[in-house]
Parts: C-alpha cells; structure tokens; sequence
C-alpha cells in the first residue's frame, strides 16, 4: 500500500459521504461549510475477480486483496492560497497524497448549503484550479530564488533548472495546470517531481449527483464531462448518499438486491477505486500459497526487485530471482505444478519488468 488519493473539492459537495460510502467509516459530514476540518484517512480495498479465483485453484489459509488509501481533505475556498477558510491546511494536505479525486457538486438541494450563490460545476472547478495555480506560483517563486543564487556560484544543473521553471509559470500564467507541460528528459521529470507541485497531481473528477437514473440528463454532469475532456481526465458519477446506503448493507445479496432495484450493475465506488488505481498507473501482482493468496500493488514499469521491496525490504536487499508466471497461465492449467509442468513458469532476474497480473516467487538472500 502507500498510495494516496485525496477526495478535494469545494465545501458541501458530498466529499464526506463519499469517503464514508468508500471506507465504511463515520467521517463528519454536515450541511454546512468546514464541517471537515482535520482530513480523514481511510484504506480501501481494491476489488479485483482475479484474487477470488486464484483462491479457488491455489488453496490458502486467507486472501489478501490489494488497497488504496483514500484522504477526505478539508473543503478549500476563494482565497485558500492565501489561508482564506482552511487553505493552508488544505493546501498541505494535498502535497502529501499522490492523487486527487475532485468531488463536484452534480445536485441541487436547498437544504445543503453551497458556498455560491448557485450550483455550476464550472465555475467550481475553476475555483479549485485556479487555488492549486496560484499555490504552485508561488512554490517556483521561492524556488526560482534559490536557483538564482545557486547559478552565481556556478552550479551547472541551476541554468536548464531556472529555463524549466520559467516554462512551467509560462503555462500556469495561462491558468492551466503544470501537468500540461511536456518535459523531454527523465532528468526534468525527476526535477518538476522534485517541486511536488499541487498542478502535476494526476485528477479524477467525481461527480456527485442525487439520483443515478438522471444522469444522462443531468446539465452539471455534461459540463463536467466537457471540462474532464478537454484535460484527458477520467470522470465517474456516483450518487454519494446512495452509495452510502448501499455499503451499509453487509449481507452481498440484500446488497445486490437493492442494486437490482436501483438500476446498478456495479457501484459507482467500486468505478472510482478502479479509476484512481488506473490514475495513478499501478498495476497488480500476486503471491500464492499455503499460507496467503495476496494481491500486491506496485507502479507500472516496476522491476522485480522493487516488487519484492512491497513485500518486505529484506526481499528487496536479498533479491536473486523470482519464479514468474501469469494469471492466464493457472486459470489454463488449474495449478502451480501444471503450469510449471508446461514451461510456463520461468526465472528471472533483477531487470524483470513485473506485469499485471503476474504471480511471483522471491528467492533471496539476507
């Protein structure tokens, strides 16, 4: 685990239903603005079919799906780069997660108060982007004078290190994100991820809406949808109370009952979590056996020796080979010793790029 994603958004949008639906927890949540003031941090289990299977061809004591944790971060405001409401709370809660799902307010409800005169996903979405802006100038700010005395002294990394940041205010000038920016070299990658800006956070968009049988017809969700677009985000529309009722069910065939009633094949959660593990470009291995079926989350492109690090450090340090076959592999061959006894399980070493739905031995050494 160790993956973050923070639930952001403007106050009374549903960001708190939504992360207690997601974490069957009793985050705070109310009628009015800030009624979130510290964030609320919650692990999610990632669903994925493949785990169930396995566990019916590998026998184990337990299973062990893979997890997401998700941040229920203070509602931010006009102003919130400059401390407005709880901005700097806000803004420091987002530096520490590794991506945002940004709740918009997809309903009108009277008796829920917004902080705008009108309901307009739009415009609060500007508010948002225009925040996390104005908070990223001012990082390159502080760091652009740094930089500036660093280059006196002759640093040779401080020249293309300023020329970066002068395109990186160029585009947020422009009022789009620092994402935007396309960056030629790891070398620069590294840098900008090195600012950990507020604007290179990978987004969702969540839109929250009162009754998931109107959504095609739903205007706040269609001008969502033409934001996200024009951004190549993902968007997922979820009903949040409803999804709260449904996670409060614990038997799975009320559960899928009620769904069925409501015209639900999945819930919008089960989307969501899905997304924000796609967005943030993870990728699931597995380890079986006597003890433990486990799904593992790792980043796409991870070599092997990293994906052991999940496990422990020690396998990490240690690492000499891993035994390798796919899931496709044992649902072909119904077992570990079928498919070794058909070729399919091979060795191999420290360069190994780990593939989803890989299942891995370690061999290592402390």
């Amino acid at each position: 685990m160790g993956f973050t994603c923070g639930l952001v958004g403007l106050p009374n949008v549903g960001k708190s239903v939504i992360f207690n639906a997601l974490t069957k927890t009793q985050a705070e949540s109310g009628s009015y603005a800030f009624t979130t003031v510290e964030a609320n941090v919650g692990v999610v289990e990632v669903p994925d079919p493949r785990l169930e299977t396995i566990n019916q061809l590998v026998e184990a004591k337990k299973k062990t799906p893979t997890t997401l944790q998700f941040v229920d971060i203070a509602g931010l405001v006009k102003g919130s780069s400059r401390g407005e409401g709880l901005g700097n709370k806000f803004l420091g809660n987002i530096r520490e997660v590794d991506a945002i799902a940004h709740i918009v307010r997809c309903f009108d409800d009277p008796n829920v108060m917004h902080v705008h005169p009108k309901v307009d996903p739009a415009y609060d979405i500007d508010v948002i982007n225009m925040e996390l802006i104005v908070a990223d100038m001012e990082t390159l700010e502080k760091r652009t004078v740094k930089l500036e005395k660093t280059a006196k002294s002759g640093d040779k990394d401080a020249k293309w290190q300023l020329e970066l940041i002068q395109k990186l205010m160029g585009t947020l000038e422009e009022e789009k994100p620092a994402r935007f920016l396309p960056l030629a070299t790891v070398q620069e990658e590294r840098f900008v991820k090195s600012l950990n800006l507020l604007t290179t956070k990978p987004v969702l968009y969540v839109c929250n809406i009162d009754d998931p049988t109107s959504a095609g017809d739903n205007p706040h969700v269609k001008a969502t949808k033409e934001i996200a677009e024009k951004e190549g985000a993902p968007v997922v529309v979820l009903a949040g109370k409803l999804e709260m009722e449904i996670m409060e069910i614990d038997d799975p065939e009320e559960q899928r009952v009620f769904m069925d009633e409501m015209g639900l094949k999945e819930t919008g959660l089960h989307h969501m979590i899905n997304e924000g593990y796609q967005l943030l470009d993870l990728c699931t291995f597995f380890t079986v056996g006597e003890k433990e079926n486990r799904a593992w989350t790792v980043r796409k492109n991870s070599k092997a020796p990293q994906a052991a690090g999940k496990i422990h450090s020690d396998i990490e340090r240690g690492f000499i080979r891993a035994e390798v076959f796919h899931f496709d592999d044992l649902v072909q061959y119904k077992s570990e010793h079928a498919v070794k006894e058909a070729g399919k399980m091979r060795l191999e070493g420290k360069e190994y790029i780990v593939k989803d739905g890989d299942i891995l031995h370690f061999r290592f050494n402390v």
